[in-house]
């Protein structure tokens, strides 16, 4: 989905969500969606970073919490650097949403390519 510039990603939640997810991992700025999670996706379990304020800092247990949410988020960020940094996405010039979400959704087949070739690579290298 692509949306216009102003839009946040936390306020199309519910059109990325299909509804049989089963785990919603998302960084902090998805604490307060909560809501949205539960009406979209009723059997996903919420795994969004908790947020500490300036009054109340984060505890040992929620440091380490957000240590292992970060570590599985990890995994599905890498093809964002491959988009963003390989393919020079990391700006457009605005053609109008339809072309510019056509020309996203290309990077985003070409990245999959990319990675999956890179990890063919990889592993006949380890195997000659």
């Amino acid at each position: 989905m692509a949306t216009p510039a102003n839009v946040h990603d936390s306020q199309a939640l519910a059109h990325l969500l299909h509804g049989a997810e089963t785990r919603v991992w998302g960084n902090s700025a998805y604490v307060g969606q909560t809501r949205v999670i539960r009406r979209v996706a009723p059997k996903a379990r919420d795994f969004t970073q908790a947020k500490a304020s300036r009054n109340k800092a984060l505890s040992a247990v929620e440091r380490a919490k957000n240590q292992n949410k970060s570590r599985v988020r990890a995994k599905g960020e890498h093809p964002f650097l491959v988009i963003k940094r390989l393919f020079g996405f990391a700006k457009v010039c605005y053609r109008g949403i339809a072309k510019n979400a056509n020309r996203l959704f290309v990077a985003c087949a070409l990245a999959n390519l990319f990675m999956v070739r890179r990890t063919l690579l990889r592993a006949q290298h380890r195997y000659a």
